[in-house]
């Protein structure tokens, strides 16, 4: 499988665990929703608005380095982050519309994604204010690498809660594959 039908594939997957997450954390009470997790992040609620944090970062670092034909304009309809912390949204209806948002705008990305841009390196601040300079390749990885390291906390919390979340398996969540 080449490169870019693989981030066309794990981005349809994002799509869809999102989905099925956000759809089991729909059924929680507020009191659970914000309940303290004793975790990475303090809330059901936190993890979601850092999950958009890490999309919108990222696809803005790439969207300002005019890769993939994704502008900073596809982002004026979006919060601006500016920190792992950031609260957008402290209602989950909120943060779904929102996510739903950027999972079209990442699998619109990786349609348009082209080998050539992946082997491109981009240039831009860390949230810190420290220069970095990565290959697009590894920008797009991070943008799932991030979402699975964070659900996979979310799904802890949600085992606490008894929530069945079903499977989270890629054949069973995206069977066509590439």
């Amino acid at each position: 499988m080449s490169l870019i039908k693989n981030f066309q594939m794990l981005a349809r997957y994002n799509q869809r665990i999102n989905n099925q997450l956000l759809t089991c954390c729909l059924t929680l009470s507020n009191a659970q929703l914000t309940a303290n997790t004793n975790s990475f992040f303090p809330t059901i609620i936190s993890y979601w608005n850092h999950l958009l944090f890490g999309d919108l970062i990222l696809l803005g670092r790439l969207a300002k380095n005019n890769i993939a034909n994704i502008s900073i304009d596809d982002f004026s309809k979006f919060p601006t982050p500016k920190s792992p912390q950031d609260i957008y949204f402290n209602n989950l209806a909120d943060i779904a519309q929102l996510r739903e948002q950027l999972d079209r705008l990442i699998i619109q990305y990786c349609q348009q994604l082209t080998d050539e841009e992946c082997r491109q390196s981009i240039n831009y601040q860390t949230t810190e204010g420290q220069p970095m300079t990565k290959v697009v390749a590894d920008v797009t990885q991070h943008i799932f690498n991030h979402q699975t390291h964070h659900r996979g906390q979310l799904t802890c919390i949600l085992s606490q809660f008894n929530v069945d979340y079903g499977s989270m398996d890629l054949p069973v969540i995206v069977p066509e594959g590439s």
